[in-house]
């Protein structure tokens, strides 16, 4: 990335996009206020909301379903609507700026089609996922009470015992474990309104009927190539963690490398963290060994949907080492990246490779930033994961990042997955997923090894209860 590139990255914001976001954020307070009698506010932002759509195929669905719950009459129907609209609003906030960003980065990327889908059936699964959904609506944040939490646990473990409505089940978990965690609500300094509406407004889309079928085969193509990690971003929550690993993909027909990602996760509990988390991928020993070991991996008819690859172990074989930077370096200016699917659109979950070398560390508004050719890019030394080496103080050292472009809270953000840094006088590569197969720092690996293992202890447990 250039010094030009994030000068036109930063100079400016999309047209419209503070009144959009403002709009969500009206809607969000209603949530926390509740649905069950909208005041005279909350009326003004819904309908604020109502208008934003009117151009749009959805306007008649929504100008319905606001003046039913402003009326006091709110049903699942009507929730999936507002849930809907909101997200569409998010959606095209999010397109905004990877627009912004693309044009800025000079980046392809291929256009969204749109495949039918097949006629889904009721599920009762689905429907008791929507009946918690919509009390949480209608009681609001502020209202979240310990009975109303313990009462997620039915609708969760009936999603869980779904294959296809897992990713629903986790989502539904991790909502209730912050509010479990937050009761009562109403005395918290600041709610989280804008994450907890996030999560709302997804559990309620994926709990539609439609959503718990499986996509038309077209729509999943099967992969061939060469992919080439470029780093690991790591997702960690009380009772679950997720690492996604970024890279280039060199498809074997041939054509130009491909911006590609592909995740693996694992249920746990709170008391596995740092590298511990490791350990609870063990049954994809070929995926770990390519980030610790930064090695290529030729894969063989792997499901893809747009960007995202559905990982298997058993069909990835490890390839020859590879140098991060300089597969970056040569290839990632020419990468095609994919489209985005449209629940997937959100201004958080903007998540794109790049390449800063060349570039000075300095303080700037309480962080850190990058200073390229005069214009600083903050550093988003938070997101760093506890599971490996990469620390503030390295990325302070560093003159090159490889790393993902954020927006987050009107800003663009940069989150180091990998860094190039002068250390104690010498230059070294330090990656988030140099410890996928062990600690290799000794003081961090003696420190571990006082506190024990936890997850290994956890699984005898475990072991013992089942045996029994």
């Amino acid at each position: 990335m250039l010094g030009t590139q994030l000068t036109a990255l930063t100079s400016g914001h999309p047209a419209a996009l503070t009144d959009a976001l403002d709009l969500v954020a009206g809607v969000d307070a209603a949530l926390t206020r509740g649905l069950a009698r909208v005041g005279e506010a909350d009326a003004t932002a819904l309908a604020g909301l109502a208008g934003a759509l009117a151009a749009t195929p959805l306007a008649d669905l929504v100008a319905e379903a606001i003046d039913k719950i402003c009326a006091g009459s709110v049903t699942p129907e009507h929730l999936a609507a507002l849930a809907g609209a909101r997200s569409a609003l998010l959606g095209a906030a999010h397109d905004a700026l990877l627009g912004q960003l693309d044009a800025a980065l000079g980046r392809g990327r291929d256009p969204w089609s749109v495949a039918p889908a097949p006629p889904a059936g009721p599920s009762p699964v689905l429907a008791t996922v929507r009946a918690w959904l919509h009390e949480v609506a209608v009681t609001g944040w502020h209202g979240v009470d310990h009975e109303l939490v313990a009462a997620a646990g039915t609708p969760v473990e009936a999603a869980l015992a779904a294959p296809e409505s897992r990713r629903l089940a986790v989502l539904l978990d991790g909502l209730a474990a912050e509010l479990r965690a937050c009761v009562p609500v109403a005395t918290m300094p600041q709610v989280p309104a804008r994450r907890w509406a996030d999560l709302w407004a997804r559990g309620v889309l994926l709990a539609q009927d439609a959503a718990a079928v499986d996509p038309p085969a077209d729509v999943v193509d099967r992969v061939d190539g060469r992919l080439l990690p470029l780093g690991v971003d790591v997702h960690e929550h009380d009772t679950a963690m997720q690492i996604q690993v970024h890279g280039l993909l060199e498809p074997a027909a041939g054509g130009p490398p491909r911006l590609v990602r592909t995740a693996v996760g694992a249920a746990k509990v709170d008391t596995i963290v740092g590298p511990a988390l490791w350990r609870l991928l063990q049954a994809h020993p070929t995926l770990l060994t390519a980030l610790a070991q930064r090695r290529g991996v030729t894969v063989t008819d792997l499901p893809a949907r747009g960007a995202d690859l559905h990982w298997h172990d058993d069909r990835a074989q490890l390839d020859e080492p590879v140098d991060p930077f300089a597969a970056a370096r040569v290839l990632l200016p020419g990468a095609q990246a994919a489209a985005i699917a449209p629940l997937n659109r959100h201004p958080a979950a903007i998540a794109e490779p790049v390449l800063l070398e060349g570039y000075a560390v300095r303080d700037h508004d309480g962080g850190l930033a990058a200073d390229l050719d005069g214009r600083p890019l903050a550093v988003a030394v938070d997101r760093l994961p506890s599971c490996g080496p990469l620390t503030p103080e390295v990325v302070a050292a560093s003159s090159a990042c490889l790393g993902l472009l954020r927006w987050d809270d009107g800003r663009w953000l940069l989150q180091p997955l990998a860094v190039r840094a002068d250390v104690k006088r010498k230059v070294v590569d330090v990656h988030t997923g140099d410890w996928a197969c062990g600690v290799s720092d000794a003081k961090v690996a003696k420190a571990e090894a006082k506190t024990g293992d936890a997850v290994a202890v956890l699984r005898e447990r475990a072991g013992r209860l089942l045996r029994r």
